[in-house]
C-alpha cells in the first residue's frame, strides 16, 4: 500500500478521534483497520457513553471489522489508529492478528491529557508482585480443569 492512501487512512482515524470529541461522544480516539486497500471497520471511542471501560476506538474498531468479515482473525489487516494503542489494545490487535499498526499520538502524549497508557505500560513491565493492583494466584489445580477439557476437545476451533 502507498504511504498516500496510508496518510489518508489514519487522517480518517483522526477525523473520527476530533470529531468524536467535538459531539461529546467519547475521548479523543479513533481507528481504521483496512484490508486490501478498503476500510472494514471503524471504531471511535465509546467508554463514557456505553459505559464500558474496554470500549477504545481500536477495540470497536477490531469488533467491527471481525463482524462485517465475518471472521476473528483479522490476518491480512492493518489497524490505524490516531493514537498508540494502549496495552489492551495492543494485546488485542495480536489475538486478532494484525499485521501492521500505524498511529499518531503517542503513549507518553497521551499521558500528557491525562490519560494512563504510560502507566499501565509500566505497571505491565513490573513484576506482578510490585504492581499498583495485586494478583493473587487461587486454585490453579481446579482452573486447570477447564484447560484440560480444552485440550481434549476435538472439536475445538483453534485461534
Amino acid at each position: 500500500m502507498c504511504r498516500e492512501l496510508k496518510e489518508q487512512f489514519m487522517r480518517r482515524a483522526i477525523a473520527i478521534a476530533t470529531e468524536n470529541v467535538r459531539s461529546n461522544r467519547g475521548g479523543p480516539f479513533g481507528a481504521v483497520i483496512v484490508k486490501d486497500g478498503q476500510i472494514v471497520g471503524e471504531g471511535a471511542n465509546s467508554v463514557t457513553a456505553t459505559n464500558d471501560a474496554t470500549a477504545h476506538a481500536e477495540i470497536v474498531a477490531i469488533r467491527n471489522a471481525c463482524r462485517n468479515l465475518n471472521t476473528f482473525n483479522l490476518n491480512g489487516c492493518e489497524l490505524f489508529t490516531s493514537c498508540e494503542p494502549c496495552p489492551m489494545c495492543l494485546a488485542a490487535s495480536y489475538w486478532a492478528h494484525i499485521q501492521a499498526i500505524y498511529y499518531g499520538n503517542r503513549a507518553e502524549d497521551a499521558a500528557r491529557i491525562h490519560f494512563a497508557d504510560a502507566f499501565l505500560y509500566e505497571q505491565i513491565a513490573l513484576p506482578r508482585e510490585k504492581r499498583k493492583v495485586p494478583e493473587i494466584e487461587m486454585l490453579r489445580e481446579e482452573a486447570w480443569e477447564s484447560f484440560q477439557a480444552w485440550t481434549e476437545n476435538p472439536d475445538k476451533i483453534e485461534y
